[in-house]
């Protein structure tokens, strides 16, 4: 009697829940139906072993990616899996992984998985509940990089309900608060043991991912092996995946002597993205005779935006008028021409390439969120596209430079002896910091245009590792960065450019934006109920941020562009979106 009436409290404390499912998607239904054999992007049937030996740029220092300081090792990807699993060719879908599937409470405001009864860790121990809620507890905390606690900052707490049953509780509705719970990352308690989690930088943590880390040398190179004992080697989310053996990752600091190391066989794969290189360098005998092939893969990707970043904590960028003067001075079609083998799109929408970009003038829907900020809105952002500078004829450089001195004029700034300062005789100069030396080619005729208007310009390259330390305190004037985006944008946007992370260290808010109305237009964006919803909300907030002149914009391609060793097979059928490495990495085999 006791044993009912208490197992009738527990049941009553628990909040009714949804139908559990082996599968979830935001705002459609799943693509991929119970009990499905496979992804359609895979071969399922692929054979494997073999080597993939891949290059990465740069280098590391730590083998724990969940780090704020230290530039984490590649890869590790391989080692962690999370609760689901996603697909590639659906906006925002997961399947079951380490969870056999997944309950969102009618209210919306907690989500129930049950864990699948043979995950199991790389160690042989068994994946608990107790594991999940530690995992997400310690990535909260202040001893893990800051961007789990801007990203979850919506899940309250993980409450285990019993061994296999862990229940993530949200502070409101979220629509895609549960999927976001479902992408998480899952490591080992055990391997961490009383050891402080900021403390464990080099020595691996335990996950129960297909690979294990087999040896690594610091900055040089990484090799994980296959874990022979691989729980969900046969499950339907793994099917056809993570076919080699082994898998080596090498690194160089140098673009050039990576291209030339690829000639000479050092590694087997490259994903290009200086379009100089890709026109000029990747040719040859071997190209010529097919050894190494060379392809163009086309992709449906949300390019995001690519630019020329302001650090708005800067007071030289505070004043749009400048920002907008500076926009001006920076001639893409010359450098398409020019530097880019008209290869590029210009990148005209923080979600450029997608349905999720701005076009042509408000309509009614955003207009109605747009209204209550109209007297901190320019007033043609209510009427018109915003688009980016351009010197098509009969446009010119000249013309957009005279527009620049005039709003540089009203901005306080005049020339003195050639140089640009304003009444207290602060000279307008300024640092762009660089990570690859091919950027510096990119820079300079920008920097020239803007000497044109008394503005010096200098430029710095730096190592990766202090290029990442420079980034994560904010420490540049300007810099390039990509913000990338999903086919589902939410809370990452927390993290890019709400007020709240402007000040937080290693945050992705690298323009240090602090505007109440862009801080609305996410908050609808995050709690869009449906994808219609979404998409408006999504167009408001481009808006505002176009004509917020935070970036000067680069550009984009709608192609990956490829080179390989022609010793794989690859699966006949490509994802809707993905990435051209992380793809092969997982679904192509050694012929």
């Amino acid at each position: 009697m006791k044993y009912t009436t208490l197992l009738a409290v527990l049941l009553c404390s628990l909040p009714h829940l949804a139908h559990a499912a082996p599968s979830a998607a935001l705002g459609y239904e799943p693509k991929y139906k119970a009990g499905f054999k496979h992804f359609d992007y895979v071969n399922p049937d692929a054979p494997k072993g073999g080597e993939l030996l891949l290059s990465g740029y740069g280098s590391f220092d730590i083998i724990n990616p969940f780090l704020l300081k230290g530039l984490a090792v590649g890869g590790t990807g391989l080692i962690f899996e999370s609760l689901m699993q996603r697909s590639l060719d659906e906006p925002f879908s997961v399947y079951g992984l380490l969870a056999e599937d997944i309950q969102l409470a009618d209210d919306k405001l907690s989500v129930t998985f049950r864990l699948n009864p043979k995950a199991r860790f790389s160690d042989g121990s068994e994946v608990t509940a107790e594991d999940v809620k530690f995992s997400f507890d310690t990535l909260k905390s202040p001893k893990a990089h800051p961007q789990y606690r801007i990203y979850w900052s919506d899940i309250q707490e993980a409450e285990v309900l019993d061994k296999r049953t862990v229940r993530f509780k949200f502070a409101k509705v979220n629509p895609e608060l549960h999927l976001i719970a479902a992408d998480m990352s899952i490591f080992s308690k055990k391997s961490v043991g009383d050891k402080a989690f900021d403390k464990i930088v080099t020595e691996p943590l335990v996950g129960s991912g297909p690979y294990l880390i087999e040896k690594y040398d610091s900055g040089k190179y990484v090799t994980y092996k296959r874990n022979p004992d691989y729980w969900a080697k046969d499950l339907n989310v793994r099917r056809g995946t993570h076919n080699f053996d082994r898998i080596t990752m090498k690194y160089y600091k140098d673009t050039n002597i990576a291209l030339e190391a690829l000639k000479a066989g050092e590694f087997d794969f490259i994903a290009v993205s200086n379009s100089k290189e890709w026109a000029r360098e990747y040719v040859g005998a071997k190209f010529d005779s097919g050894e190494i092939k060379k392809e163009e893969l086309p992709h449906k990707n949300n390019a995001g935006m690519q630019g020329f970043v302001f650090n708005l904590r800067r007071e030289l960028y505070k004043d749009v008028k400048v920002r907008q003067a500076i926009n001006l001075a920076y001639d893409f079609e010359w450098a398409n021409k020019n530097l880019f083998y008209d290869q590029y799109a210009r990148c005209d929408s923080y979600f450029s390439n997608s349905e999720l970009a701005a076009r042509g003038a408000p309509n009614k829907e955003e207009l109605a969120l747009l209204e209550p900020f109209r007297e901190q809105l320019p007033k043609e952002l209510f009427t018109q596209a915003w688009t980016p500078v351009n010197t098509t004829p009969p446009n010119t450089l000249r013309d957009n430079l005279v527009k620049a001195k005039n709003l540089l004029t009203a901005a306080g700034w005049n020339l003195k002896d050639g140089i640009l300062q304003n009444a207290q005789g602060q000279k307008f100069n300024f640092e762009v910091l660089l990570n690859e030396k091919g950027f510096e080619r990119i820079v300079a005729p920008f920097a020239h245009n803007l000497e044109k208007l008394g503005i010096k310009v200098t430029y710095r390259t730096v190592d990766p590792a202090l290029y990442q330390r420079r980034l994560d305190t904010f420490d540049y004037d300007m810099t390039i960065v990509v913000f990338g985006q999903s086919q589902s944008p939410g809370n990452e946007l927390m993290s890019m450019w709400h007020s709240s992370s402007a000040k937080q260290e290693g945050s992705n808010n690298s323009a240090g934006i602090q505007n109440p109305v862009v801080d609305a237009l996410i908050e609808k964006v995050v709690y869009a109920p449906n994808r219609q919803t979404l998409l408006t909300a999504v167009h408001a907030l481009d808006r505002v941020m176009l004509y917020g002149e935070y970036v000067v914009p680069n550009w984009f391609t709608p192609v990956h562009r490829i080179a390989y060793w022609n010793k794989f097979g690859q699966p006949k059928t490509r994802p809707t979106y993905y990435q051209a490495a992380s793809w092969m990495l997982e679904t192509w085999w050694k012929k």
